[in-house]
């Protein structure tokens, strides 16, 4: 009898044991897994916003409201880069010559066959040529998968979420605005389940979103994301 009430002592102890490990290592685990998954997560993020910002300097609009759409850009467009051969003098400049100018110069020496102005004006060492690259390759290494961009890093096949807006300065000039986001329930659910809510409580009590995103639709922040 006795030997069975030690180990009756002995499981408790044990159990209690266990309680005690686990409150204080429930934290610290969630907490250390939150970092990696967080890590992740801001890279894509940070990959959005640079195709945004790309994809409103080429398209000449606002930033684009799709995920979908935004991969479907960076897989298929072309960034043009500027091969430089020479610089203006300030003898030249000061004779009214400027980059346009001279381009325009030498495009008309190359369609005609007649270099005079080019030569009596010094530029022959001079040219600006465009070519096109690919976007995604430029941008992101040609080893970077475009698809991988829409999904939330530990978030079981969810997307990130995309919002846009347009406003407008005092002046009236436009101001495009976007937002990409995703809450913590999406990549931090499978964990343990109070310190999720621990978490959500603390962001909400301090007015901050709930998990993690990259610009703002409401207050223009530069397309900060909410990490920085």
């Amino acid at each position: 009898m006795k030997v069975v009430i030690n180990c009756i002592l002995a499981a408790c102890v044990a159990f209690l044991l266990y309680i005690c490990v686990g409150s204080i290592m429930g934290p610290v685990n969630f907490e250390k897994e939150k970092g990696v998954r967080q890590s992740a997560i801001v890279e894509s993020l940070i990959n959005i916003r640079d195709a945004q910002v790309n994809y409103r300097n080429i398209k000449q609009v606002g930033y684009c409201d799709n995920i979908d759409s935004l991969v479907a850009f960076v897989k298929t467009a072309k960034l043009p880069i500027v091969k430089k051969e020479g610089e203006l003098t300030d003898e030249q400049m000061e004779n009214g010559i400027t980059e346009a100018s001279a381009v325009a110069m030498i495009e008309k020496a190359r369609k005609t066959g007649k270099w005079d102005e080019v030569k009596k004006n010094k530029l022959e060492g001079f040219s600006r040529d465009t070519m096109f690259v690919s976007l995604k390759d430029s941008l992101f290494g040609k080893e970077f998968n475009a698809d991988s961009m829409a999904y939330v890093p530990y978030g079981k096949g969810a997307k990130f979420e995309m919002e846009t807006r347009v406003d407008s300065t005092r002046s009236g000039t436009p101001l495009y605005l976007f937002e990409a986001r995703t809450p913590f329930e999406v990549w931090l659910g499978d964990l343990n389940k109070q310190e999720l809510l621990n978490l959500i409580d603390k962001n909400e009590k301090m007015g901050r979103y709930c998990g993690l995103k990259v610009g703002d639709v409401e207050e223009p922040n530069n397309n900060a994301g909410n990490w920085e």
